[in-house]
């Protein structure tokens, strides 16, 4: 108990310190840098600095902090949410969803060529190094925090350090190269509505809403003489994880390897879907859960996850793995920003650039990394870049970044060899290319 009093005090302490020197510090600012990361490499630097004389198993309790977390993000995402039909999703999100499956298939073809034809020859990592592209991009930190398990079963112990490495430079990437891209389409004249750093007004710069417009953090739907508010939205985040533990279980029944390392964290997302679907369509009751309150579950949960993941990075194992990180990095980097600017206006027809700018931030770093991408091009929402990112989200999250064939492929490499993998990739990267084609002769283009 007074270790676990330890980590969340800790992590408070640095989320804290984060968000006070981001508030002084300008280039933070101008970086666009979330307070979760500033006050995660603060940690870092100090567990750094004191080496050996923090206690092994306070920090073994902090790095297990995301991979428990990772599985509240995954829950929330669907609960409370109106879930419409396939039929409306497909046709309004299909072509930002063709740009998503192209970024993220490319990453798998990208990393496992790089690590199994080159890097695992040259540096000895070894073939599923390859994998750190898309579950450290895509994925984000959250996906690694909960993919650590998998990591530690499969015998790759460094796997975690590593992943959470990629997942704090894919975020760096999101913003830095995503805000140059955004300058570089506005001085184009393909976008009108972006507000420079300059422009901005002090809160903004700042992240804080001013005294007398600070809006509601989500909708209280049940009366507190009853239950509290947020104690109901926490508990039926954790009926979705449990049905989430139920489905894995069932699934370790079955005997197959590929469930035998496979995470948590996808099947929560799939208990809140079920969760939603059984309680409008099945008992037709409504949960009272309000989404907003959930997106504010998840944003906790969120930060306190990144904050933990980064300061519990090994330099060490960095530090022996830096040659081939540098590659994968940028490696990942270059073929999400042309995968963008290349498919992009071919595969969307209307504001392209702000709906691909979205795409680039949630493949790169994570979803909100996107949204603030967006922000940027289109603050008022005036185009139907928004709507079409959250129903992409829709189709493109269970499976991809963090979903089903993140956790899959990582154990098939283990289990398989990264060959087959690689191969079943380009398959897949060629029939999305094919999609992204055919939209380009249908003329969806700006």
């Amino acid at each position: 108990m007074p270790e676990a009093i330890g980590v969340f005090a800790t992590l408070c302490g640095l989320l804290v310190v984060g968000k006070l020197v981001r508030l002084k510090v300008s280039l933070l600012q101008r970086l666009y840098l979330p307070s979760s990361v500033v006050g995660g490499a603060i940690g870092l630097v100090v567990f750094s600095s004191i080496g050996d004389r923090i206690d092994p198993g306070f920090l073994g309790a902090m790095r297990r902090v995301p991979g428990f977390l990772i599985n509240v993000v995954f829950a929330t995402l669907f609960l409370g949410k109106a879930i419409p039909s396939l039929r409306r999703v497909v046709s309004i999100a299909f072509p930002q969803l063709v740009l998503g499956q192209v970024i993220a298939w490319g990453q798998y073809v990208v990393g496992l060529g790089l690590a199994g034809f080159v890097l695992s020859r040259l540096c000895g990592v070894p073939p599923c190094f390859g994998n750190l592209i898309e579950i450290g991009f895509e994925g984000g930190h959250g996906t690694v925090g909960g993919m650590s398990e998998s990591f530690a079963l499969s015998g790759w112990e460094d796997g975690a350090a590593l992943g959470f490495t990629v997942a704090t430079a894919g975020m760096i990437v999101g913003i830095v190269v995503g805000m140059a891209l955004v300058n570089w389409a506005h001085s184009r004249g393909i976008v009108h509505e972006v507000v420079p750093f300059e422009r901005r007004r002090g809160h903004e710069r700042l992240g804080v809403h001013r005294r007398l417009r600070r809006p509601a953090a989500g909708l209280q739907t049940v009366m507190s003489d009853s239950i509290d508010s947020l104690a109901w939205h926490l508990a039926i985040v954790g009926v979705a994880i449990a049905i989430g533990v139920g489905i894995l279980a069932l699934l370790r029944l079955t005997g197959w390897k590929v469930f035998k390392d496979f995470p948590l964290f996808p099947l929560c997302m799939i208990g809140g879907v079920l969760l939603q679907l059984f309680s409008k369509r099945v008992i037709k009751k409504d949960l009272m859960v309000d989404h907003g309150q959930m997106e504010r579950i998840s944003g906790a949960a969120l930060d306190f996850l990144v904050v933990s993941a980064v300061a519990t990075i090994s330099v060490k194992v960095v530090a022996a793995n830096w040659i081939p990180l540098v590659v994968i990095i940028a490696a990942g980097a270059a073929w999400s920003v042309f995968a963008v600017l290349w498919f992009g206006p071919r595969c969307l027809k209307e504001a392209w650039f702000e709906r691909a700018i979205a795409d680039f931030g949630q493949a790169t770093g994570v979803t909100a990394t996107g949204l603030l991408l967006l922000r940027t091009v289109d603050p008022e929402s005036k185009t139907c870049a928004a709507a079409s990112f959250g129903y992409k989200q829709l189709l493109h999250e269970p499976f991809m970044g963090g979903g089903l064939w993140t956790a899959i492929a990582f154990t098939l490499v283990v289990e398989h060899g990264w060959l087959p993998v690689f191969l079943f990739s380009g398959v897949m990267l060629a029939v999305w290319v094919a999609c992204a084609l055919v939209l380009a002769r249908r003329g969806r283009r700006p």
